[in-house]
């Protein structure tokens, strides 16, 4: 059935429910590009305003899947998958896929890069000499076969739907609408293949959603959307009002994951408490594991035999990096020319933490983007970041900042001093994991 781009327009524009033949004609319209930018912005944007049913959203969703390819498994265990909204030190992904593929799980991760002040995984797995983060279909799979899990970015054969859309509401300000997130997510986890999807969706001040209430709408969207697209997927609401782990960057985080899978040094307790939980949602919604309790003790048993560090390497190596990368790491990444403890201007506890401008201060450093196409400097960062409640001082900085130059170093400090909050009194701890979302 034929129809006018601009009736189907209006008629959102002016809150109607659209069929799922109306939404089929406008995605088939923007992938083959009958469909003008105009006419999809104002799409986006009449959606943004008016948002979509529940029944819309899973049509949405299957046609931006419909756009492109899908990737077909062999029989063989489960095909598990986490995605998160993204956050300031959110490494979990790298330490995730390794764990969960060492309990049994086929894990293929389709990532993006970062934007604005999240740090992006590709960007963080770009720092490893060598790795490829945009193998072919083929080459993602042989991943797979060989280490269990694969880390990479969307091809241009899985919803390139998605691909033209998030452009466009990119330059439109339609990005921050319920609907269309949750359609650009699920329609690449569902070409991928999943047999289970568990999301990490963040709240606080360093989150997309940085009220609660949005991030639970999200949620609660993803998780409904995804299970009537017929994909099991649980959520599980986590806190972004600090930094997670210890360090901010990309080089400095995949040097923090190494140390994490090794069982090097102290592991952050709020990391270890998201990273097990997340890992424990996974392995349930894959019927791996009875519940999400089992599911994590079996992730903390990868972690301490070491088989989880041992999926990791198997996965760098597959996808084209040093087959010693795990034992070697610091010499296969780039190391920033200059290291400044950042000293706090009086001596307190720590009570708040301005994630978002930690997150700024990195990307100013030159380790994030600003623009879609900015080059970024990937051994730049922080490391030994402070947590909310401890003491900071002379002698316990804020964080190490690592930068290209002294001049570099010295305004990072500066945003640091503004973005964390100290006094006498220790704050009530907050929990690393707010909310569960079920299948249900």
């Amino acid at each position: 059935m034929s129809y006018l781009p601009q009736e189907i327009i209006r008629r959102k524009r002016d809150g109607a429910t659209l069929s799922a033949d109306e939404i089929a004609f406008m995605i088939q319209g923007l992938t083959d590009g009958s469909i003008s930018e105009g006419q999809v912005a104002a799409f986006a944007m009449a959606v943004f305003f008016q948002g979509m049913t529940m029944d819309e959203r899973v049509a949405l969703t299957r046609c931006m899947v419909d756009s492109g390819e899908t990737i077909a498994w062999e029989d063989g265990p489960p095909v598990l998958d986490k995605h998160s909204t993204g956050g300031v030190g959110d490494k979990v992904s790298l330490m995730l896929a390794p764990i969960v593929a060492a309990c049994g799980a086929r894990v293929p991760m389709i990532s993006g890069r970062g934007l604005g002040h999240t740090g992006g995984t590709l960007d963080k797995l770009d720092s490893i000499h060598g790795y490829n983060t945009a193998p072919d279909i083929a080459g993602f799979q042989r991943c797979i076969a060989e280490a269990g899990c694969a880390i990479i970015g969307q091809t241009g054969d899985l919803a390139p739907a998605d691909k033209r859309l998030y452009g466009i509401r990119d330059v439109t300000a339609t990005v921050e609408s319920i609907p269309l997130i949750t359609a650009s997510i699920l329609s690449k986890k569902l070409a991928a293949g999943l047999d289970g999807l568990v999301m990490d969706v963040k709240a606080g001040n360093g989150a997309f959603a940085a009220e609660l209430p949005m991030a639970r709408e999200l949620a609660e969207s993803i998780v409904a959307v995804a299970n009537g697209a017929g994909l099991k997927t649980t959520a599980l609401i986590t806190d972004m009002n600090q930094v997670l782990g210890r360090s901010v960057g990309n080089a400095v985080e995949v040097a923090e994951t190494v140390a994490f899978l090794r069982g090097e040094g102290d592991r952050d307790p709020r990391l270890v408490e998201v990273v097990r939980a997340l890992a424990g949602e996974m392995l349930a919604v894959g019927g791996i594991a009875k519940d999400s309790e089992a599911g994590g003790d079996m992730a903390c048993a990868v972690l301490a035999n070491g088989r989880a560090a041992e999926a990791f390497q198997r996965m760098v190596t597959s996808l084209g990096g040093p087959s010693d990368f795990i034992e070697r790491a610091e010499a296969h990444q780039p190391a920033a020319p200059v290291s400044v403890a950042c000293i706090p201007e009086a001596s307190g506890i720590v009570t708040a933490m301005d994630t978002r401008a930690v997150g700024v201060a990195v990307v100013a450093l030159g380790g994030g983007r600003r623009r879609a196409d900015d080059a970024i400097d990937h051994s730049v960062g922080l490391t030994g970041v402070c947590a909310i409640g401890e003491t900071v001082d002379a002698d316990r900085p804020l964080a190490i900042v690592h930068a290209a130059s002294d001049a570099d170093a010295q305004a990072a400090c500066q945003a640091l001093r503004k973005a964390v909050s100290s006094g006498g009194d220790a704050p009530a701890p907050s929990p690393a994991i707010i909310e569960r979302v079920p299948a249900s």
